[in-house]
């Protein structure tokens, strides 16, 4: 007997009403090859600078891939058995981490997890059959074998997705060695930039902050003694970033609290967390604070403020302790913009120039106030649904939740939010065909003409990353 076939439907979430169909079809003829931006993601750009070759299909697929070790986690797969934060495991060891993910594929159902890892395997690696305990090591060694050949290798799939720009997350002491010898390198035509992520520089009240900010001194070469040589080797770490080709700053903290300080109180309050001393209230104080300051500095030197708040990091000690962050239990939390942003928005909400993106993990807000922000300042774009809200019927709903109130043009276009390579093209075109059947149903209720959806379609695949984003 045939294992059963891995299917991939050409119609694949389009609306299932076949006039609908036949629209979101021909709109998404219009969008399908498009070149990928992707202006948030995790991808490390070492990989790409080096282009060694991809090691196994578990490296690949499922030990840096939180989406899938969660999953699998909560099925009764302990992390241990799944390699994680071992590097590279032994071929035996990461055949079993293989074959655990194909004995539990069931648990995957409906996820928008296991519809990315079907496009990979089947649009990638040409895999037909359903992953399962039969097939487990056939598939690995399918995989395995592909990723022998140079027309695997990061660069060469980099090229193959249609990738045009890829944006990293990097720590503002990163030296960007990895995006400078790709942009110096005339083999690479791709484009790819890092992103100025500060939080743990931010959080005044977090252990090891003083280490931090005492690095963030040595690297730019500023003594971070004083809260206003903080602000200036902040400064000074954005425009290297800048040099590098960086087009934003990345914020992720519990909440957007953005009320600032008078100059004495964040002196007083900075020097009191270096000397240990500060409250945990006053080391909230200090990076609501600092997170306004951020917001100028934006205005200043026109990176985009990107923030994607209200998440509980690390939610299980006992996890943290033996595997480290990034391991599949950070959990959502409720989030509010409304008032937390008044201040910043006071202040900075029709600064000319200024971009600020705001994402959530709380749907109840895109339509409450992320929509009705972005539809009266110029600078609010809502950014896609990412995360635990990157799933179908999420997108669904946040079209519908926030086209209401902002309409199509102020949000961000898609945005990956990977560290899973190969899932990059998946993701894109997932989000192509949601919007096109979102759309399809506005031309066939005749409150949209075809022409114009075609258009929408067009721009939030285009051009609303290029400008929301300064690619």
């Amino acid at each position: 007997m045939s294992a059963p076939a891995l299917d991939r439907h050409p119609d694949r979430l389009f609306p299932a009403d076949p006039g609908t169909r036949a629209i979101a079809r021909t709109l998404y003829e219009a969008v399908r090859d498009l070149p990928i931006l992707s202006p948030h993601g995790h991808v490390d750009p070492r990989a790409l600078a080096d282009d060694v070759p991809f090691t196994d299909p578990a490296a690949l697929f499922v030990t840096p891939d939180h989406y899938v070790t969660r999953l699998l986690h909560a099925g009764g797969v302990p992390l241990s058995a799944l390699g994680i934060g071992r590097g590279t495991l032994p071929e035996a060891e990461a055949r079993q981490v293989w074959r655990l993910l194909c004995e539990h594929w069931p648990a995957l159902a409906g996820t928008p997890t296991r519809y990315w890892l079907e496009s990979e395997l089947a649009e990638v690696f040409d895999v037909t059959v359903r992953p399962s305990v039969a097939t487990a090591d056939s598939i690995y060694d399918q995989v395995a074998e592909r990723l022998t050949k140079d027309a695997y290798r990061p660069r060469a799939l980099f090229e193959r997705f249609g990738i045009e720009v890829l944006a990293t997350t990097d720590d503002p002491c990163d030296d960007l060695s990895a995006h400078a010898e790709l942009a110096a390198d005339p083999a690479f035509a791709g484009r790819v930039v890092p992103t100025f992520r500060p939080d743990r520089y931010l959080e005044a009240a977090a252990p090891g902050w003083a280490d931090a900010v005492a690095r963030l001194g040595a690297v730019s070469g500023i003594d971070t003694g004083s809260y206003a040589g903080w602000v200036e080797a902040m400064e000074q770490r954005r425009a290297h970033f800048r040099v590098h080709g960086a087009t934003s700053a990345d914020h992720s903290h519990e909440d957007v609290g953005t009320e600032p300080l008078s100059a004495a109180e964040a002196e007083r309050v900075y020097r009191a967390a270096l000397a240990g001393t500060a409250s945990p209230g006053e080391g909230v104080a200090l990076r609501r604070h600092m997170l306004f300051e951020m917001a100028r500095m934006s205005c200043d030197d026109g990176l985009v403020m990107t923030i994607h708040p209200g998440v509980r990091r690390n939610h299980h000690g006992p996890t943290l302790s033996d595997f480290g962050p990034d391991t599949g239990h950070d959990i959502p939390l409720r989030a509010d913009f409304t008032d937390p942003l008044r201040p910043l928005l006071e202040r900075f909400g029709v600064h000319p120039g200024f971009h600020l993106v705001l994402f959530t993990l709380d749907e109840t807000a895109f339509s409450r106030e992320l929509g009705p922000l972005a539809g009266f300042y110029p600078s609010v774009y809502v950014g896609a649904p990412w995360w635990f809200l990157d799933a179908p019927d999420a997108v669904r709903r946040f079209r519908g939740a926030v086209t209401e109130s902002a309409g199509f043009r102020r949000t961000s276009g898609f945005i990956d939010d990977t560290r899973a390579f190969c899932s990059i093209p998946a993701r894109h075109d997932m989000s192509r065909r949601l919007d096109c059947g979102y759309l399809a149903r506005l031309v066939a209720e005749h409150r949209l003409p075809e022409d114009e959806a075609r258009e929408i379609a067009v721009d939030l695949v285009d051009r609303r990353p290029r400008e929301v984003f300064k690619l």
